[in-house]
């Protein structure tokens, strides 16, 4: 059988761990495939000192591969957006496969790029894009596709999960555990797609139009960094029987579809609660397999590269019978639904309160009154560290699952308070049952 004839655009990090196991594990994935996967080009502006590509032709311009006519599937390993984008639409084009882990590419020009593919007949590729070498693309797309999905919950970017892991772990503060996370490479030197959420955004919307058959819209998820949560909080938070996660959340309703990612409590028994690190973990909940998780690597050339080099092979499976490939998403063509995704103020949510008030008799009747009137019940209260110099306390209650317009209506009322200093610290709770 003819060998697939594949072209590496990028030789970074994951493209040049990519190469790397293609060429060592060559006979293990012949074995596997039934026939052989062969570097046929790289397009890269600089060589990589870790790969020995003294017998593959390259170039220095990422475009001579996707027109290259030897080449069979395009991998797509440069990131960004407007470039990529070209790279891709030009490679389906010419008529070749693509393989990608670029998520904020899929995430944002996904729609355009699945249906170029479609009408070209070639698949795109792209399960190193969420949560790097865990399966979870394919996994929910395929391994669960007879389930009607609720709800997918998920630790998503690396760099997160470790500043939180350091700041209940040891007790630092966000800033001090930031520069170590850059010093050891998990965060760039601009750190705003992890802490702030966007690449975590990026996963979610994909995971989201996998699991529910909804089009691909980055744009409209909601995305709450973690800079703002305090080692207090972390603490508080564990001596309520609680851990802080930075949880991208998507979740059927009847009204529509939430999609968010913020920092979450969730309960300490959770096993999602206890993955620490840069590791990742997506629970999904289907109505058929109730729930599952996926855990794993999240970033690393090599776990990275175990997902781009399986994508390969499953896009290769399909060259004989293309009818058989798996869609974009996972939906037959016009299959898709145009359901809403919800605002913010119209998800539901249990949440975490911390806030300063006077430490004098009918406060706590005071705040708990406000709550009350909202609508909003109180499931726990602990007030903590009183302030002898300025008579203040912590007082830091859990609420039951109320709309996020209440909420806000409820946090106004508070800070209007007399007897409250300052602003009131929120954070999402969420039970994942």
């Amino acid at each position: 059988m003819k060998p697939i004839k594949v072209g590496i655009c990028g030789l970074g990090t994951v493209g040049g761990g990519t190469f790397n196991v293609l060429t060592r594990n060559a006979e293990e994935i012949r074995r596997r495939l039934g026939r052989e996967i062969r570097v046929e080009m790289i397009g890269a502006r600089r060589p990589n000192p870790d790969c020995d590509t003294a017998s593959v032709r390259t170039s220095a311009d990422i475009f001579d591969v996707a027109r290259d006519p030897d080449v069979d599937v395009v991998v797509e390993l440069i990131g960004g957006y407007d470039t990529a984008r070209e790279l891709v639409l030009t490679a389906i084009k010419n008529g070749k496969h693509v393989v990608t882990a670029n998520k904020a590419l899929i995430a944002e020009h996904g729609n355009e790029i699945f249906d170029a593919a479609a009408a070209k007949g070639v698949s795109v590729a792209y399960e190193a894009g969420v949560a790097g070498g865990i399966p979870v693309i394919k996994a929910v797309r395929e391994g669960l596709s007879a389930n009607k999905i609720s709800t997918i919950a998920g630790i998503i970017n690396g760099t997160g999960n470790f500043i939180l892991s350091e700041m209940r772990d040891k007790g630092r503060d966000f800033a001090d555990v930031l520069a170590e996370a850059q010093a050891l490479g998990y965060a760039e030197a601009d750190p705003t797609f992890d802490v702030e959420g966007i690449d975590a955004a990026h996963k979610l919307t994909i995971l989201a139009a996998i699991a529910f058959g909804i089009p691909l819209q980055f744009e409209k998820a909601y995305t709450e960094g973690i800079s703002k949560v305090s080692p207090e909080d972390v603490r508080y938070a564990e001596a309520l029987g609680y851990r802080i996660k930075h949880l991208g959340i998507a979740r059927r309703r009847a009204e529509g579809i939430e999609l968010r990612v913020h920092p979450t409590l969730i309960p300490s028994s959770r096993l999602i609660a206890n993955v620490d690190g840069v590791m990742n973990a997506v629970m999904v909940d289907g109505d058929a397999v109730g729930p599952t998780m996926y855990y794993g690597a999240g970033a690393g050339a090599e776990p990275t590269a175990s997902a781009v080099v399986a994508d390969i092979v499953d896009v290769a499976r399909s060259f004989e019978h293309p009818e058989c490939a798996v869609t974009g998403l996972g939906f037959g063509s016009n299959e898709l639904q145009d359901l809403p995704i919800l605002p913010v103020d119209q998800i539901e949510s249990a949440y975490y309160l911390r806030l300063d008030a006077s430490d004098k008799p009918g406060v706590m009747t005071t705040i708990t009154g406000v709550l009350s009137q909202a609508g909003i019940n109180i499931e726990a209260i602990l007030q903590k560290e009183v302030r002898a110099d300025e008579q203040l306390a912590h007082i830091i209650m859990l609420t039951h699952s109320v709309q996020e317009s209440q909420m806000n209506s409820a946090i106004t009322d508070l800070e209007a308070l007399d007897v409250v200093s300052g602003q009131v610290t929120r954070i999402r709770m969420d039970h994942l049952d």
